[in-house]
């Protein structure tokens, strides 16, 4: 089973995430921009509680043996991506269209689009959307197991026993 695999295996399922998936749509079509062709899924992080904590990702690639990893991140307004970090991963975000509240290393910046924010492995960080927001993550492969969360509930990724840093 590849990551993808797994991490949809783990996605908010149903009608639910139908209309998550149709959010971005619609929002994309706003903005004039063109999906790629990869399946959107809505990630609520196993917490059932999306429209707080969650996000819409699209999968552009996540190319392990050539070393790189592309996704869209969508959030609306007052939507988060929980407070995590990599074991391993470094990325770099971009700012497509709207803002978000990152909080990087505990610093919290707002990002406006244009705007990038290179994160080493072990800096914790998170985002919330000031109004609907898409950023572009460039990073290694995405490998669910480097992914450690600060909440301890949710079901993916490592655990956060001394693992995270600022």
């Amino acid at each position: 089973m590849d990551e993808l695999d797994k991490v949809q295996a783990v996605a908010l399922q149903g009608a639910a995430a139908a209309r998550a998936v149709q959010a971005l749509r619609d929002q994309a079509a706003v903005w004039g921009l063109t999906l790629p062709p990869a399946p959107p899924f809505a990630c609520d992080f196993g917490l059932g509680r999306f429209d707080e904590i969650g996000e819409v990702e699209v999968w552009i690639a996540n190319e392990a043996a050539a070393g790189y990893c592309g996704k869209f991140l969508f959030v609306k307004d007052g939507q988060t991506c929980p407070l995590h970090c990599h074991r391993v991963k470094h990325e770099t975000f971009y700012m497509v269209k709207g803002e978000v509240r990152m909080v990087c290393g505990g610093v919290t910046r707002v990002l406006r689009p244009g705007d990038v924010l290179p994160v080493a492995p072990g800096v914790q960080h998170a985002f919330t959307g000031i109004g609907p927001a898409l950023l572009l993550e460039v990073s290694m492969p995405c490998v669910l197991e480097d992914n450690v969360f600060a909440d301890a509930r949710i079901p993916i990724g490592a655990k956060a026993a001394g693992a995270a840093s600022e």
